[in-house]
């Protein structure tokens, strides 16, 4: 039995700044920087075979912390787009709560919480499922299924994505998961790919969605 350990990044400039961020390239804060040390420390006594994370330096710069803190520097890491952040589209850069006066409150959570709604020239967290899907099925998962420790350092939305997969969520369920940055999931998974069990989970019970 393999684990899987999935990171948020650490607080991004633009999470400091409130602002709608998806793929414009921005580097953590100070205090996310001390989120990757904390998460880093959380991990230490798994011992890695493999590593992936997004093209997008926030989720790279946090990786190298976790790595650093548990010892394994050197463990090559595997990027690609598929574990982007959703595009945000027109949101990009915008102030959240100036965007939420604009449209509503209400519209903005959905945006940003809801599986097929897509923001103005964005994408949806089904799009998003369908880019980071195919590929964390074909390169992460097998891994861990094989007995392998994988360790996935990337973003809120392509997170939930995985999150929702694993835990076979609905679309009415995932409206409420959210990724916290830097609080380590780590899922044990079987010869079959299915989670025997989860230590840090951000899924409410259905009762509760």
């Amino acid at each position: 039995m393999g684990k899987l350990a999935l990171v948020r990044h650490g607080q991004s400039q633009w999470n400091l700044e409130n602002r709608f961020t998806g793929w414009v390239d921005v580097s953590i804060t100070a205090l996310g920087a001390e989120e990757a040390h904390r998460a880093g420390k959380e991990l230490r006594g798994i011992r890695f075979d493999a590593a992936f994370t997004s093209e997008l330096k926030r989720a790279q710069e946090t990786l190298q912390i976790l790595l650093a803190e548990i010892g394994q520097p050197e463990l090559a890491v595997q990027k690609d787009k598929a574990l982007n952040e959703r595009h945000y589209g027109d949101l990009q850069g915008l102030d959240k709560a100036e965007t939420a006066k604009k449209y509503g409150d209400e519209q903005v959570h959905i945006w940003r919480r809801s599986y097929d709604v897509r923001p103005p020239g964005g994408e949806s967290l089904k799009d998003t499922a369908e880019r980071t899907l195919p590929y964390f099925k074909e390169k992460i998962l097998p891994l861990a299924a094989s007995g392998k420790n994988v360790l996935v350092a990337a973003h809120g939305n392509s997170l939930r994505a995985i999150v929702m997969e694993l835990e076979k969520l609905t679309p009415a369920q995932i409206m409420a998961v959210n990724i916290e940055t830097c609080r380590p999931i780590i899922y044990d998974i079987d010869a079959k790919g299915a989670v025997k069990s989860a230590q840090g989970s951000p899924v409410k019970s259905p009762s509760k969605v």
